[in-house]
């Protein structure tokens, strides 16, 4: 974190804030004015949260932010940094589908941008000290900017009294902002993009309980409660890239949309995970992520049909490489990037249209074609063709199991001698 100056050197200075209208945001604005003198660019990245970007305007103009920025950035989103994860078949620890790691390098992008754009000294965030946002925030600020100080109010405990939602709420009374917050006793702590929305908090904070799935799901219904007969469908690809649903072209943040919906009505993609944080503890959230465990689903089987076994043993090992490069927040270092060129040089023949079913929480294979498939009908078949003498088997074999047979030999020798 850059040095922070006193208020003294800091009066009139532009900082931009990363606002999302909650409590920590707005209560930010004026701490940020009071303490340091800041002007307060607020600006709020599009990801696809819907809905959450209501009444924006009207919360920071309230809260005193000199102006506000709504940056729509979804298209760009899916196409620089969802797309690289499926190609990649990104998942942490083997559940995770990294929803809220991919877009934080984006959202810090932006703010990058609009620092610049604004002439701002800082940016600031208002994630936790316990958490991996500040963790991705930063590391993407310092990879692209390294010369603006990063402010993160919930580490400056020296400035940033506040110990709980109520002190935020009588803190933003006291500056004249009297705004409904909602109950924090009765609502999850939740991230949500184009890509999925994530929930912590209450009886998920007990890896003993189960998740409340009536009161939390938000894209999803249960399986039980998904429908009682199959859902078909089928997605086009070119270059591990989906580019169709159903035989009709769409562009990625379209196919994204629907299959969440598609998805989500048939119970696919939920997912309760205890895991590894950045900063050393383990926490549990639960993922809906439907159209995204689909496509990731898809994509895999689609590259079973077209990549050879080598290439596939190798980019397995780099796919996992690339989602924790993903988690820990590195997406613009060397070894993120290098990882991406590699996938990308083995996306070029995965092509063709994958098929898929869906039932009651299940992604059924219905069929995958491409004319760039190694499948040989006539070299699987047990029937004898042009292509594949079974005497070949002999000398291969031999070769393939020599070194075995040489150890045994010279076990037996040294057994007897």
């Amino acid at each position: 974190m850059g040095k922070l100056m006193p208020k003294n050197k800091t009066q009139g200075e532009k900082v931009v804030l990363a606002y999302s209208g909650g409590l920590d945001t707005t209560a930010i604005i004026p701490w940020l004015k009071e303490n340091f003198g800041y002007e307060v660019i607020c600006v709020c990245v599009d990801v696809g949260q819907g809905e959450e970007l209501d009444g924006l305007s009207e919360r920071a103009k309230l809260s005193g932010a000199a102006k506000l920025y709504i940056e729509d950035i979804s298209d760009d989103f899916c196409e620089n940094y969802v797309l690289p994860c499926i190609r990649a078949n990104a998942c942490y620890e083997n559940k995770y589908l990294l929803g809220t790691a991919m877009a934080r390098p984006a959202i810090a992008k932006r703010l990058v941008e609009i620092a610049r754009k604004e002439g701002a000294k800082a940016i600031c965030h208002g994630a936790t000290g316990k958490g991996n946002d500040q963790i991705r925030f930063e590391l993407a600020i310092k990879a692209l900017a390294p010369d603006l100080d990063i402010l993160a109010p919930w580490r400056m405990s020296d400035v940033w009294t506040f110990r709980s939602r109520e002190d935020e709420i009588a803190y933003c009374k006291e500056k004249g902002i009297d705004l409904a917050f909602g109950s924090h006793e009765n609502s999850y702590s939740r991230d949500r993009n184009l890509w999925h929305i994530s929930h912590e908090g209450l009886e998920l904070e007990n890896p003993e309980n189960a998740p409340d799935y009536e009161h939390m799901l938000v894209l999803s219904v249960t399986p039980e409660k998904a429908p009682d007969q199959r859902t078909e469908l089928s997605i086009d690809w070119e270059k591990g890239k989906p580019v169709a649903l159903n035989g009709r072209k769409m562009s990625l943040r379209e196919i994204l949309t629907e299959l969440n919906r598609i998805g989500g009505a048939n119970g696919i993609g939920i997912t309760d995970i205890v895991e590894n944080r950045v900063v050393g503890m383990k926490s549990r959230g639960v993922y809906e992520t439907p159209g995204g465990t689909i496509l990731i689903e898809a994509h895999k089987q689609l590259e079973e049909l077209i990549l050879d076994r080598q290439t596939m043993e190798f980019k397995e090992l780099a796919d996992v490489k690339f989602a924790q490069t993903v988690y820990e927040g590195k997406w613009f270092a060397p070894l993120r990037e290098a990882l991406e060129a590699f996938v990308s040089s083995t996306q070029k023949y995965v092509s063709g249209r994958t098929k898929l079913a869906l039932y009651k929480g299940n992604i059924i294979r219905a069929g995958v074609s491409s004319p760039y498939s190694l499948y040989n009908e006539s070299l699987a078949s047990f029937a004898t063709g042009d292509l594949y003498d079974h005497h070949d088997a002999s000398g291969f074999i031999t070769l393939f199991g020599l070194p075995e047979k040489v150890r045994a030999v010279k076990l037996q020798e040294t057994e007897k001698a």
